[in-house]
């Protein structure tokens, strides 16, 4: 319908805006903080991730789902979604960036990887009727 693919847009474009957040902030931290690090990616990733999430919980709920969905639940839900997606993104992005990937490729991949599951995991686990509940 109409109304989802302006949804998925709108998911769209709060997720490039935190991947911008992401991107940045990764950078900076290999750059200027982990750089002589052994787990380069991970600590990069774990940090920049957990920053994106908070920017993208609180727009997406606010203006894409419109959910007035009880904060601290929709939150355990997605920490409950984190808790599966980030060891198992940081453990094989680790595997990746030792076999000599690029580490901005292993970025990509793993940020792709969380949009498309982040936005059904919102949809239909998170928000589910809970959707265009705000006032």
């Amino acid at each position: 319908t109409k109304e989802s693919l302006w949804q998925s847009l709108k998911f769209l474009l709060f997720s490039i805006s935190a991947g911008v957040i992401q991107i940045v902030s990764f950078t900076l931290l290999s750059l200027f903080v982990f750089k002589d690090s052994e787990n380069l990616f991970g600590w990069s990733h774990l940090i920049a991730l957990l920053l994106s999430v908070i920017w993208n919980f609180t727009f997406n709920r606010r203006y894409t789902f419109k959910s007035a969905a009880n904060v601290p639940i929709a939150m355990l839900k997605l920490f409950g979604f984190y808790a599966v997606f980030t060891p198992l993104s940081t453990w094989l992005g680790h595997l990746a960036d030792m076999a000599g990937v690029n580490e901005y490729i292993v970025l990509i991949v793993t940020m792709l990887s969380n949009f498309v599951l982040e936005f059904l995991f919102s949809k239909f686990v998170m928000y589910k009727n809970q959707e265009n509940t705000r006032i």
